[in-house]
């Protein structure tokens, strides 16, 4: 643990102290912690290795046709439309409200990676015309989408538990609005209104492009090419409860339901109706393509160098001591389901590793306590956002695309998704007492 903690604060060091490029600073401390921590040099280098792979490997696609798709939704026009819409609908005393439910909508059937690329052109598109900060108006997007993905199914994490605890989905489900709807208003539309005031700088790793000469795409048009991805789960998931058995049905909602394979469709789709319909040549938008690309390049590296720290953590054992160090501590069941959980998201930076990797731990408490197994996913769902730093990959995502220092991110993102995560596990506490006397 105190290699650990030390690695993790050398890490801040050397990229908030000495301006490190943050791929190189977690490449080094990866490699030290591996070797401080006992394991063979071959053994680093193969974590080392792994942990890029099986990060941008589970994100990369995702992330590159969201950029991608973004950089249509912007240059098409579609953008100005949707924040033109929302500036009528909901005014500017009230942005921070439709922002918040617009990421509460979208973040239920969809991934957090795929979210946070395919909102942050409209989240710029909307700063810009009302002229305000950027983290104001879209930290409570982002806290929303946050929120679903880590405490309801159909999210990775929260569906492994739900069958790991033998938890009821439509209970987990029910029970997990109730304690998000709080988290997402306090951690959201308030938390944000401290950011209000703030000036952004001018340079940022994406810009919100300036819509091309033509005509713009009407509301509808241009609300369904931004949610498509929305759209395509949703429709996978209603052709694969109406399958009934049909392996065809089923295989092909499988198929569908793949982030990657939504977000490719989505960007077939968008290209025709977004693109070509409007005008704009083939030629052009590949090349628009390309550069959308090449802004993310950076953020590309440094997601998949986060992932050098947690499988050096997880090759060494040192997850296993941690939860056993843990399990140890005489707190109520729920109260040591988040702490175990907190503790490996600080250690592995990952919710959904952190998440999985506290299950196997958590596991005889839901058996022995007689608590209702939908609390403990929630609960773990919960710890599994607190503190997000510097190895975790949305830490840097929101960083690099918002063009914030280190401090403003451990200020604002940092301190957001803790407060998410600790008043998650007040919601479930809530929710026992409840059940409990009634």
């Amino acid at each position: 643990m105190i290699i650990l903690v030390a690695c993790i604060t050398l890490l801040i060091f050397l990229i908030a102290r000495f301006k490190w490029n943050a791929f190189l600073a977690f490449l080094v401390v990866s490699l030290l912690c591996g070797l401080l921590l006992g394991m063979p040099v071959k053994d680093v280098v193969a974590s080392v290795n792994k942990g890029v792979g099986d990060t941008l490997g589970s994100i990369l696609v995702i992330i590159v046709l969201g950029a991608m798709l973004g950089r249509l939704i912007g240059e098409s026009g579609a953008a100005d439309r949707i924040a033109g819409t929302i500036r009528e609908l909901f005014g500017e005393k009230y942005i921070t409200w439709a922002m918040a439910f617009t990421g509460f909508v979208v973040g239920i059937p969809l991934y957090y990676n795929v979210g946070f690329v395919l909102l942050v052109p409209i989240i710029f598109s909307v700063a810009y015309h009302y002229k305000l900060s950027k983290v104001y108006i879209g930290l409570p997007m982002l806290t929303a989408l946050s929120v679903m993905h880590g405490f309801l199914p159909p999210h990775p994490a929260a569906m492994v538990l739900a069958i790991q605890f033998k938890a009821d989905l439509v209970k987990t489900f029910i029970y997990g609005v109730i304690v998000a709807i709080p988290a997402i208003v306090i951690a959201g539309p308030l938390f944000a209104s401290f950011f209000r005031k703030r000036q952004d700088r001018e340079s940022s790793v994406i810009v919100v492009p300036a819509p091309r000469e033509g005509s713009i795409p009407g509301i509808v048009n241009a609300v369904c090419c931004s949610l498509s991805p929305v759209l395509f789960i949703a429709f996978a998931s209603v052709l694969g409860f109406m399958s009934n058995g049909n392996p065809v049905l089923k295989d092909t909602a499988d198929f569908l339901c793949q982030p990657a394979i939504a977000m490719l469709l989505s960007l077939i789709v968008c290209s025709i109706s977004l693109g070509l319909s409007a005008g704009i040549d083939l030629k052009d938008l590949m090349t628009s393509y390309a550069e959308s690309v090449k802004e993310i390049a950076m953020i590309l590296l440094i997601i998949g160098s986060a992932g050098m720290l947690k499988q050096i953590v997880v090759d060494s054992s040192l997850s296993v001591e941690i939860t056993s160090w843990m399990q140890n501590c005489p707190l109520p069941p729920l109260v040591l389901a988040w702490l175990i959980t907190a503790g490996l998201r600080l250690s592995l930076g990952s919710a959904t590793i952190a998440g999985l990797t506290a299950a196997g731990v958590i596991f005889p408490l839901v058996a022995q306590t007689g608590i209702p197994p939908e609390l403990f996913v929630l609960t773990v769902g919960a710890g599994s956002l607190f503190g997000s730093h510097v190895n975790d990959t949305a830490f840097w995502m929101f960083k690099e695309y918002f063009n914030l220092t280190l401090r403003e991110t451990f200020l604002s993102w940092t301190v957001m998704e803790s407060m998410v995560s600790i008043i998650g596990l007040i919601g479930v506490l809530v929710i026992q007492n409840v059940i409990a006397s009634s």
